[in-house]
């Protein structure tokens, strides 16, 4: 049973609870909600074609033992300068602070690859001793042609070493996730 607990505007609001934490964090229109929904196998993430939508900490409760967390994301949403500060600073807060965060999710489009926004937040884990892990994000669209960042897990020794690769759409890549999470 996957329950939606709140949309939060500030770290200090988000409940105090003994359950786990996963969250998902990458650029705006990574495709964040639409894994998450994917994974969970329900429409409980708010999906949108403009990015920057989720621009609050969403919290969702999976069976009274795990929350997956929806963080706002970074790089593309057309906000303000000073509203993405306050966003940035808020993720900042969140990854620090939040004990019961197991894993941080942090997801790339693979048509496009790794951005220089998306290297700024695994410096940042590194750094904090935040584990986190790569997804791969649309593996069933075609892929740009460009030079991409490649990411050696050797460089960032926070980083889980095993990239996972997934499409919401086609339901592929998502048994890792559900495994790390404790769902079925």
């Amino acid at each position: 049973m996957i329950k939606f607990v709140g949309s939060f505007e500030t770290v200090a609001g988000l409940p105090k609870t003994q359950f786990p934490e996963y969250a998902f964090v990458g650029r705006s229109n990574v495709g964040k909600s639409s894994l998450i929904n994917a994974v969970v196998g329900a429409n409980v993430a708010r999906t949108s074609n403009t990015p920057g939508r989720t621009q609050s900490l969403n919290l969702f409760n999976v069976d009274d033992r795990v929350m997956i967390v929806d963080l706002p994301g970074y790089g593309y949403a057309r906000v303000s300068r000073t509203d993405a500060l306050r966003w940035l600073k808020r993720l900042e807060e969140y990854l620090i602070t939040r004990g019961q965060l197991r894993r941080l999710f942090i997801l790339v489009d693979s048509r496009i690859g790794a951005r220089p926004a998306d290297m700024d937040l695994m410096d940042f884990c590194d750094a904090n001793g935040i584990a986190y892990q790569i997804v791969y994000t649309k593996k069933d669209k075609r892929v740009r042609e460009h030079d991409q960042i490649q990411i050696n897990h050797a460089a960032h020794p926070a980083m889980i070493p095993e990239i996972l690769e997934t499409s919401a759409e086609k339901k592929t890549g998502l048994d890792p996730i559900r495994a790390i999470i404790g769902i079925k």
